[in-house]
């Protein structure tokens, strides 16, 4: 008895070990999952005696797929069954403690699996897990219908198939994960292809969510841009089957968690349950496309996020690998660097076209082309900034509104030339006239005032706006628009506001032009004027009075002649002439008094307070100054005072003098009622004297409150 029990022993060890190594030899053949499933279930079943072996996968969703079956007395479940790993029953406790697991009584058992072997009258059953590199991936089932239990060695001859099992499902991966790295590294390849010989974005960017969606095995694939926060558009979409939803944009971020979390956390993220979403996206996403789960990883421009790379799975119970996020990475960091490298060629593209276009504008400036000239070709050169579908130029009127004096590009958002509408509101031209400063406005359906509703009839969306300022005041501002979902770009501004410089300058060398005109021509009308005025006293005083003295001495020799009495012609005569002398005496006082070429400042000063009707206060601590300077000083006090004395009403004056810094400062003071006018024709004359020799004059004068009319001019030594 013990020999043939030995003998039986022996016998069942080589069957083992045959049945093993032809497992074994397929292994090593690398045949297929499906084939060495099915030869390690038979090979089993038969060697262990038991009346069925199977295995079974274990889903990341908590359920198990029967992957093979050997032949049995009953009627199996079909291959591909999945069920439910709750309950109490052998294959539960595998999944639940990756241990071995038997049970000789099914009654007892419960959940899914349960339900089915109390079906088919299983009564023992041996599990043993399959653990794959340190992962438990499924387990083998033997089981017998028989009311003896299974013999105790049977889990542990069951294991030796299960490691058998174990290498070569991890074979396969191995293989499927090298042919998958082939496939992802060709993929890529092609990809950096595209990127290297700049392929346009459109083309680039379906090229890459085709590419996703095939190597990833996907349902669906896309990408999408970030307009704002709250706001995305998409710019490609791929299907494995069919056409592709069509996708129109751009879409709120309401309700999207994977975008939104992308977004904010700038990581890939996966969304498992579109159901659970709310909003617009989720909607069509479940509705129209018919997703179940996604997986999306963002695209990183330069530190910035830019947008997203997504595929999309249509089946409930089968999600996308977890690995998806890891490989959607490596084609979302192509695609940065396309996007970043055609940002490059296209940062040193615009550079070039911008200072060719500044180049152009500033080729006006010197040429001293009118501004009308200079603000149409400065509006058609801002116009061709990328983004910019319009620009007008507008200036600023002193009743508070503004007039548009240029525009050029789309016809759709522009004004007529002269358009004014009033400021007020919050747009961008009565934000740049209230602060000074640069704005812009990335929604216009919140604009408010005339100015406002202007740009939404025009279907405005966005614009920018850049003040023009022109010697220290703001003239006017130059206007951007677009009627695009997206913003006008970041940098917009600044480069809105190179163009706006040379506005300023070529309005500023044409104001100094004309300033100039009209005080050169302001001289020579004073120059004439004066000399009008001399030929005038000339010929109404001291010449009038000559000619008298000429006749009358004429009557007088006559008289000696005759032996008449003279006496009284020639007294008469000398009255005359001394009249005249003392009327030229005051001619030339009024061109350039003696006393102020003999004495300076504070003489001609002290000679002219003396004549005034009312008390005049002088403090002047200066000595002889420079002739044009000294003269000029005198004059601002002569066209003061006498203003003081015919309009002022006041009742005294106040004249100081003194020098610091280098720079001579006279001011004339009066208490009279003030309302004095800096444009009036003594004071402009004033003004232009003054600046002649660098000098600055002021006038203050509120009514009721005096009027200080000062000169400050430099001097040097």
């Amino acid at each position: 008895m013990p020999g043939s029990m030995a003998q039986s022993e022996a016998t069942r060890l080589t069957e083992e070990q045959a049945a093993l190594r032809r497992v074994a030899t397929l292994v090593a053949r690398q045949a297929s999952r499906a084939q060495i499933f099915g030869a390690v279930t038979e090979e089993a079943a038969r060697v262990l005696g038991t009346e069925a072996v199977g295995m079974l996968r274990f889903e990341p969703d908590g359920t198990a797929t029967l992957v093979a079956q050997s032949s049995t007395p009953w009627d199996p479940p079909p291959l591909g069954t999945r069920l439910g790993l709750g309950g109490d029953n052998v294959v539960a406790r595998v999944f639940r403690t990756g241990q071995a697991a038997r049970l000789d009584d099914w009654a007892k058992a419960t959940g899914p699996v349960a339900a089915m072997a109390q079906r088919l009258g299983v009564h023992s059953s041996v599990a043993t897990p399959i653990v794959v590199e340190g992962r438990l991936w499924g387990t083998m089932l033997a089981a017998t219908s028989q009311t003896e239990a299974l013999p105790a060695a049977t889990d542990s001859r069951l294991g030796e198939f299960t490691e058998l099992v174990a290498t070569a499902i991890s074979n396969a991966e191995a293989r499927g994960q090298l042919a998958g790295l082939a496939q992802e590294q060709a993929a890529l390849r092609r990809v950096a292809t595209r990127v290297a010989v700049g392929l346009p974005p459109g083309e680039l960017f379906g090229a890459v969510t085709a590419e996703v969606g095939r190597l990833l095995e996907a349902d669906l694939a896309g990408m999408i841009q970030y307009v704002s926060d709250d706001t995305i558009i998409p710019l490609a979409t791929w299907a494995a089957e069919g056409e592709h939803p069509q996708v129109r944009g751009p879409w709120s971020l309401e309700g999207d968690r994977i975008a939104t979390r992308i977004l904010t956390t700038r990581r890939p993220a996966r969304e498992e349950d579109w159901a659970a979403d709310g909003g617009p996206i989720a909607a069509f996403v479940l509705n129209e496309m018919g997703v179940h789960s996604s997986v999306g990883s963002p695209i990183v421009v330069e530190g910035r996020i830019w947008g997203a790379l997504f595929v999309h799975s249509k089946r409930p119970d089968e999600p996308l690998p977890g690995d998806t996020e890891a490989r959607l990475t490596h084609f979302a960091e192509l695609v940065a660097t396309a996007i970043s490298n055609a940002q490059a060629r296209d940062e040193v593209g615009r550079l070039a076209e911008e200072q060719a276009g500044l180049r152009r504008v500033a080729t006006l400036v010197a040429q001293e082309r009118t501004p009308t000239a200079v603000f149409a070709a400065v509006a058609a050169e801002v116009a061709r900034i990328p983004g910019i579908e319009a620009t007008m130029i507008y200036r600023y009127d002193a009743d508070r509104a503004v007039t548009v004096v240029a525009g050029c590009g789309d016809a759709e958002f522009l004004m007529p030339l002269g358009t004014r509408l009033p400021l007020g509101g919050e747009n961008i031209a009565s934000r740049v006239f209230r602060t000074g400063r640069p704005s812009r406005m990335d929604d216009y359906a919140t604009a408010t005032g005339s100015i406002g509703a202007r740009a939404r009839e025009l279907a405005v969306r966005s614009g920018v706006g850049c003040p023009i300022v022109v010697d220290g005041r703001l003239w006017g501002a130059m206007i951007t628009m677009s009627g695009q979902a997206a913003p006008l770009p970041a940098n917009t501004e600044s480069r809105v506001g190179k163009f706006t410089e040379l506005v300023a300058t070529a309005i500023s060398n044409v104001q100094a032009r004309s300033d100039l005109a009209a005080s050169r021509a302001r001289i020579v009308a004073a120059a004439d004027e004066e000399r009008r005025r001399v030929v005038r006293d000339l010929h109404d005083g001291a010449q009038q009075r000559l000619v008298h003295t000429a006749i009358t001495l004429k009557l007088a020799r006559r008289a000696l002649e005759n032996d008449e009495e003279a006496a009284p012609l020639v007294a008469e005569a000398l009255d005359q002439a001394d009249g005249a002398i003392h009327e030229l005496r005051e001619l030339a006082h009024g061109i350039m008094p003696a006393v102020l070429a003999r004495g300076g400042l504070r003489a001609g000063v002290e000679a002219l307070a003396s004549r005034m009707p009312m008390p005049v206060t002088i403090d002047i601590s200066v000595g002889r100054l420079p002739a044009p300077v000294e003269a000029t000083g005198y004059f601002v006090v002569t066209e003061a005072l006498t203003n003081v004395a015919k309009h002022s009403r006041a009742e005294r004056a106040v004249v100081t003098a003194d020098i610091a810094n280098d720079r001579f400062r006279v001011r004339v003071q009066d208490d009279g009622i003030g309302g004095a006018r800096a444009d009036g024709t003594g004071l402009v004359g004033l003004g232009d004297r003054v600046a002649a020799i660098d000098g600055q004059l002021s006038v203050e004068s509120r009514a009721g409150g005096g009027t200080l009319v000062a000169a400050d001019i430099p001097v040097h030594r």
